[in-house]
């Protein structure tokens, strides 16, 4: 399977090193033979129709701190002239999320589209704003769109609500999707301030370079929008969700949410509206969960609520849900 990698940060660089060590195993079990054909980074590109060396790849980065060093051809092409110009089957989009204009991933996904090339991607961006739009023209070039791993990382909670859950009819659903803003409010509950919380949160590299993405909600809010279009076959966008940040919340709210029993989380919620803002959750409740763990309720009409416990983060993990996604492309290419 051809592969072009938009972006080689921490998530790409993960899957080229599960590409490497599982090589064997992915051929063998399920016919995969993922071919990198072309990678680009903010800096410059890496080109071979014949395929990238994986290993090579990671060297180069390391080094560099840029694929372009890689060989001296073609380096510098960017990424919409590689979509272009290189045939392959598919777009793995790892570019960082933008809630402004979902650039330059909107663009990327589109292109890719347009061309006939199915599109995994963990750039919350494009979807956030325009998830409605992009499905109608994957659907409209008769191409796979996947993003598995844009909600919970490596947990799989969007492949559990659509397939675990097929045939249920899912009538809310309400959870903990920002495992940053989750690891602040535990610590929190220990006696630490708000800006001690944050400062140990960031120490430990859990804070996106720009904060206000966790701290004023905007990511969990992104993924609340995948959640509310993928599950309940709504069609909204980020500017739907009332959205409400903790950067407000005091060290008298979380002893408060103590003498109720409870523990004051951020949760994402879809009932009647759609929501991004802190609650008390009582301290029995599944969704109770501290550190950087994600959780997500599911009330269906006949199964009452369940509830999926996972990592919401994480590089390796980020990039087994491209792998899944991956499998599940050359799955549905082998059956036509």
């Amino acid at each position: 399977m051809r592969i072009i990698l938009c972006g080689f940060g921490v998530v790409a660089q993960s899957l080229i090193k599960l590409f490497e060590s599982r090589e064997e195993e992915l051929y063998s079990k399920y016919g995969l033979k993922p071919r990198v054909l072309a990678v680009f980074d903010s800096k410059g590109s890496a080109i071979d129709q014949s395929g990238l060396k994986l290993d090579k790849l990671i060297q180069v980065k390391e080094k560099f701190g840029t694929v372009k060093n890689y060989s001296e051809k073609n380096n510098s092409m960017k990424g919409n002239e590689i979509l272009k110009n290189v045939e392959a089957d598919v777009l793995i989009e790892t570019t960082a999320s933008n809630y402004k204009d979902a650039e330059p991933g909107m663009t990327h996904i589109t292109t890719a589209m347009k061309k006939g090339m199915h599109v995994i991607s963990v750039n919350k961006g494009p979807l956030a704003l325009a998830f409605p739009s992009l499905m109608e023209l994957a659907t409209y070039n008769q191409v796979m769109f996947k993003f598995s791993g844009t909600v919970g990382g490596g947990t799989p909670i969007l492949d559990y609500a659509k397939n675990s859950l097929r045939g249920e009819k899912i009538t809310s659903f309400a959870g903990i999707l920002n495992g940053t803003t989750n690891y602040i409010l535990s610590n929190m509950a220990t006696g630490l301030s708000f800006d001690e919380a944050l400062k140990d949160a960031k120490d430990k590299g859990y804070v996106e370079a720009d904060e206000s993405l966790d701290l004023d909600g905007l990511d969990a809010a992104a993924k609340l929008v995948i959640l509310a279009n993928w599950i309940m076959g709504m069609k909204v966008t980020m500017p739907d969700i009332k959205c409400i940040g903790i950067r407000k919340v005091t060290i008298e709210d979380i002893k408060k949410a103590e003498k109720n029993n409870s523990v004051l989380k951020l949760i994402a919620s879809c009932d009647k509206e759609l929501m991004v803002s802190p609650k008390e959750i009582p301290k029995e409740d599944p969704l109770g969960v501290n550190g950087t763990l994600n959780a997500i309720a599911f009330t269906s009409e006949h199964s009452g609520t369940q509830t999926i416990i996972g990592k919401g983060a994480g590089g390796t993990e980020t990039a087994s849900s491209i792998l899944r996604d991956l499998l599940d492309i050359r799955q549905e290419i082998a059956k036509n």
